[in-house]
């Protein structure tokens, strides 16, 4: 079995300073450890355009998947769907409609969920939301087909379904 390295980055500005411990980075971190992932990154940095994408930048340099917890609401300060954009060349948005769609199935609030999913080189971005149970459903609902588009990434293009 191929080991797939992970990066967990948390955006909170209560967190990054302090005041509030990170859950749902941690219990990311453990979900995607128990799936075959090598998270060799978990960072927290507030929720700022600049140090979201800045973390994001470097994040995608060191692992092939990097996901996101937080700012993916519609309160002014979540901006994480915005630094994503902003660092990635294309969107994957089945992914993202994924995660909406499983989260609507526990809570009708999750349709207020503005998280992307993107690529940045050979990486893939996904925001999740910043709940730790909105984190984990969200990243459960897409974590079977990741592996399949990390290896899509690193030029095994093979068509065949995985799943057949």
């Amino acid at each position: 079995m191929t080991t797939r390295t992970a990066a967990v980055l948390t955006v909170s500005d209560s967190s990054a300073r302090g005041e509030r411990a990170d859950i749902s980075g941690p219990r990311t971190a453990d979900l995607l450890r128990q799936n075959g992932f090598d998270v060799t990154h978990q960072e927290i940095v507030p929720d700022e355009q600049a140090a979201i994408e800045s973390a994001l930048v470097r994040l995608s340099g060191q692992a092939q998947l990097v996901v996101t917890t937080g700012g993916t609401g519609i309160a002014e300060r979540d901006v994480t769907p915005e630094a994503t954009r902003a660092v990635c060349s294309r969107l994957i948005e089945g992914i993202s409609e994924r995660m909406r769609a499983a989260g609507m199935e526990q809570t009708p609030f999750a349709m207020l969920s503005r998280g992307v999913c993107g690529l940045r080189g050979c990486s893939i971005i996904v925001n999740l939301p910043g709940s730790p149970s909105g984190a984990v459903e969200s990243l459960r609902a897409v974590l079977h087909i990741l592996p399949h588009a990390i290896d899509l990434l690193a030029g095994k293009t093979g068509h065949d379904d995985p799943h057949k």
